[in-house]
């Protein structure tokens, strides 16, 4: 049962763009370190589907600067290692920390593990096995 089957009223993030120089490039960087696939185009975007109904559809913005986001990705834990392994294979720091200050290190924050890096663009991107505690 979908999650809007079993609450009605529920709103859910379907998608949202992503702006790169390159959209290819900074697409494939994505779904190569999250061990996912681009898919085809669907006009001027190209999707990276997260697998919970969820895309990043990134967009070729050439004519602006790029205003880095963060993103935030819940991996499941047998997952996160070979993130990790994929970042340093491709040369990418990753951090404990948002404002990656601790490099090569990765936080244990809510009894989970999670690393921040950076895309092509200067998003910063998370990984976390556990999601925050919130209030």
């Amino acid at each position: 049962m979908s999650n809007t089957q079993q609450h009605p009223n529920a709103v859910q993030l379907n998608h949202t763009v992503v702006h790169a120089r390159d959209r290819g490039l900074s697409a494939q960087f994505l779904a190569v370190i999250l061990g996912l696939e681009v898919g085809a185009p669907f006009g001027p975007f190209l999707p990276v589907d997260l697998g919970n109904g969820v895309t990043l559809d990134y967009y070729a913005m050439t004519d602006a600067p790029i205003q880095p986001q963060h993103y935030a990705f819940l991996v499941p834990d047998e997952r996160f290692d070979g993130m990790i392994a994929r970042l340093e294979a491709v040369g990418v720091t990753y951090y404990a920390d948002p404002h990656h200050t601790e490099p090569d290190q990765i936080n244990r924050l809510f009894g989970g593990r999670g690393a921040y890096f950076a895309d092509p663009d200067g998003h910063n991107m998370e990984i976390m096995t556990r999601p925050y505690a919130r209030p």
